[in-house]
């Protein structure tokens, strides 16, 4: 099962998920000090997703061959879109932090959108490689495009979880772009994507003040803006070697979601500008073995699917790590195989998984 495939990336995974586990820990202090069964409880589930349900995931996403998803792409692509309408079952939904974005299924909650993240990467790939000659015609390239960014975005922006459906977005346009898109095809898609933002924003008052706080870190500093203020607090106390593992004073009920969106500010804090380096160098060096596994790949579908996973993960820590940084708007995504949330951290992997099913039949340099 491991013969052959990328070790370089392989054990860079590894690193990165031990190294989340340890940042993960530390975060979950601020917990404690407020909930100590919340404590043990995130700490337990947080364990079980990464060491068994994670190795799983990645286990399964390896033993694949990934062909079998181009064979199957519109049904797994309508089943997760059907799976993802589940949040808004009632008896299943779970409502949190003004969002429909979880289902109970006895005592685990799970995240349906995740699955339909590589789900919809999964179908533009798949239909790129069959269409590509015919994308000329509006009707075989943006037509159904189209479709699908519209059923992906009335399903998350109805949740709403905007930072997701940017994940989504984003690497489905990047391979549909490298798949054949033609200049007409792009620029259309970028006005759409502007008229969509203003609509967006006009029509959702949270997402207008997310946009006034990133111009704008002193508005409203005890309400919009006061995740990114003490986000910007931790991450300067670093300095360069950090406070010390364990000695963060913002995750103790001054940053939202310590273990969550705002781990990456935690980290900061207590590992300095060293620890930021080194995350950064960590998910680049997915980036760039995922960019190699992709030039390399066997064939059309495997390149597209490769760079598509390589974007969701890289996006997703961009995003992230931005947000804390004040450099893009706050978007409530989760840092790749670090916050908490155990249907993200599977996801992940599993998408990882695939990578590496794919490097196998990659010509890797």
């Amino acid at each position: 099962m491991f013969n052959r495939i990328d070790k370089k990336l392989f054990v860079t995974i590894i690193i990165i998920l031990i190294f989340g586990l340890i940042i993960f820990g530390s975060a979950a202090l601020g917990v404690l000090s407020s909930n100590e069964v919340k404590f043990y409880s995130v700490i337990k589930t947080q364990l079980i997703y990464a060491l068994i349900g994670g190795t799983l995931a990645l286990i399964i996403g390896i033993s694949i061959p990934y062909k079998f998803y181009q064979k199957y792409a519109y049904i797994i692509f309508g089943s997760s879109l059907i799976f993802t309408t589940l949040v808004f079952l009632p008896g299943l939904s779970k409502y949190h932090g003004g969002a429909h974005r979880w289902i109970d299924i006895g005592s685990f909650s799970l995240q349906p959108s995740e699955t339909l993240k590589l789900a919809f990467i999964i179908a533009v790939a798949a239909w790129c490689t069959k269409y590509r000659s015919l994308f000329k015609n509006w009707k075989y390239g943006l037509l159904p495009y189209l479709i699908g960014v519209g059923l992906v975005s009335l399903i998350m922006l109805l949740q709403p979880d905007f930072g997701t459906y940017l994940v989504m977005v984003t690497a489905s346009f990047a391979v549909y772009f490298i798949g054949g898109a033609r200049k007409k095809q792009i620029y259309t898609l970028i006005f759409l994507c502007i008229i969509g933002f203003v609509t967006l924003i006009s029509v959702r008052p949270y997402m207008l003040e997310r946009v006034k706080t990133f111009f704008n870190s002193s508005h409203d500093v005890r309400g919009s803006s006061w995740q990114l203020n003490q986000s910007l607090i931790a991450v300067g106390s670093g300095g360069a070697l950090g406070r010390g593992l364990g000695q963060s004073v913002q995750k103790f009920n001054y940053l939202p979601e310590p273990i969550g969106d705002s781990i990456f500010a935690v980290m900061s804090e207590e590992l300095g500008f060293l620890g930021v380096i080194i995350i950064v160098i960590l998910y680049g060096i997915v980036g760039i073995r995922g960019y190699i596994i992709s030039m390399y790949a066997e064939d059309q579908f495997g390149r597209l699917l490769s760079i598509g996973i390589v974007i969701i993960i890289i996006s997703q820590a961009m995003i992230n790590i931005g947000s804390m940084l004040g450099i893009m708007p706050l978007m409530g995504v989760p840092l790749p195989l670090v916050s908490h949330g155990g249907t993200a951290l599977m996801a992940a992997l599993f998408e990882l998984g695939v990578l590496l099913n794919i490097s196998k039949t990659s010509i890797i340099v």
